[in-house]
């Protein structure tokens, strides 16, 4: 399974974004657009965490063990093209000016030539989807990583020809950590470009697919996904990545997991006799959130987003949604927290993003 809910939530999520905007508590009229305001001025919204999928790979995949990953993600709110309709809906309801679209890993088993094939086709038709409203969407490739100097390859034809904004990976391929060496020539293509990564959790053992997540709670996703993130950016700060390749910057899915709160057990330990694996860093683990890590807003109550505030800085942090599931994430989370200032809120709304992904109107 691709994303975060199972087929009976996808199902419900998909129809109830068809059916198009409602009026909302905000007085919005169906088909209206809402437009977010800072002190009577408008500001510009981009969501970061923005799930698509592209149905058209059907035909390369629907003979091969991928074929169950894409079944369910072929019609619905997710699927671009079908559901562009609905995405777009929920975005004029919601107060977003702009997707940043991306396709979930999801590939990762997939041999050299089904992936190059399979990744040059969703990265058109996400770039088709770009050109044909270049208002309200930018592109975030998809990556063939199980393959690094194809995945190199990939992302420098992505942003230099097709026009796309950076690239979406997963935090492992097939139980490979990437901070591993053997992946050294995408980071370096990815440092040289300069363009933002989304980092977002699929399944993987140890963490989304631990089994001691089983049972109730769905905790492979509620738990397993920032457990994901967690390891994944802390593989890449002790294993010297960011320090060879000072031009990354990795946008970690969920608020970055669980590290942004607890990264000072990791300067801490850093700091003991026994922290060897910490003197070749060219600073604090936690250091790495003021440039290298950013994080979206996904922590849900007004207190986790105050501490990340104090934890990472304004200037680290993306608005995101997870679309297409219903999270309560919406713009009013952000414009409404009393220890933001009106240019945190209009940073984080969408400032920062516009930066990060080249957005110039």
């Amino acid at each position: 399974m691709i994303y975060d809910m199972n087929r009976r939530e996808f199902l419900k999520t998909a129809a109830a974004a068809t059916a198009g905007a409602l009026v909302s508590g905000d007085g919005f009229a169906q088909g209206a657009r809402r437009r977010a305001m800072i002190n009577g001025r408008r500001v510009t919204v981009v969501d970061v965490h923005a799930h698509t999928f592209v149905p058209e790979v059907w035909d390369l995949v629907k003979d091969t063990p991928l074929a169950a990953s894409a079944r369910n993600n072929l019609t619905g709110a997710i699927a671009l093209g079908p559901g562009t309709a609905a995405r777009l809906q929920y975005m004029d309801k919601e107060g977003i000016d702009y997707q940043a679209i991306n396709v979930n890993a999801w590939g990762y088993s997939a041999d050299r030539a089904l992936a190059r094939d399979l990744v040059q086709l969703q990265n058109e038709k996400i770039a088709a989807a770009v050109a044909q409203h270049p208002d309200r969407f930018v592109g975030m490739a998809a990556l063939a990583l199980q393959h690094p100097d194809l995945a190199a390859d990939q992302l420098d034809y992505a942003v230099k020809k097709l026009g796309l904004r950076g690239g979406a990976i997963g935090g492992s391929v097939e139980g490979q950590e990437l901070s591993d060496r053997k992946f050294d020539p995408f980071w370096a293509k990815a440092s040289e470009l300069g363009v933002l990564l989304f980092m977002h959790p699929q399944q993987a053992a140890g963490t989304t697919a631990n089994p001691r997540l089983n049972g109730k709670g769905g905790l492979g996703n509620r738990i397993g996904n920032p457990l994901e993130t967690t390891v994944f950016l802390s593989h890449l700060i002790f294993e010297g990545v960011f320090d060879r390749f000072p031009g990354l910057r990795i946008c970690g899915a969920h608020a970055g997991g669980y590290l942004p709160s607890y990264s000072g057990r990791s300067d801490a330990g850093c700091a003991q006799a026994n922290g060897d694996d910490c003197r070749a860093l060219k600073k604090k683990p936690s250091e790495y959130f003021k440039k290298e890590i950013v994080i979206d807003t996904m922590i849900f109550h007004e207190e986790g987003l105050r501490h990340l505030v104090a934890e990472v800085g304004v200037g680290q942090m993306v608005y995101g949604t997870d679309y297409p599931y219903e999270w309560p994430v919406g713009i009013d989370f952000i414009l409404n927290a009393p220890f933001l200032s009106n240019a945190d809120k209009e940073a984080m709304l969408g400032g920062n993003a516009m930066k990060m992904l080249r957005i110039t109107s």
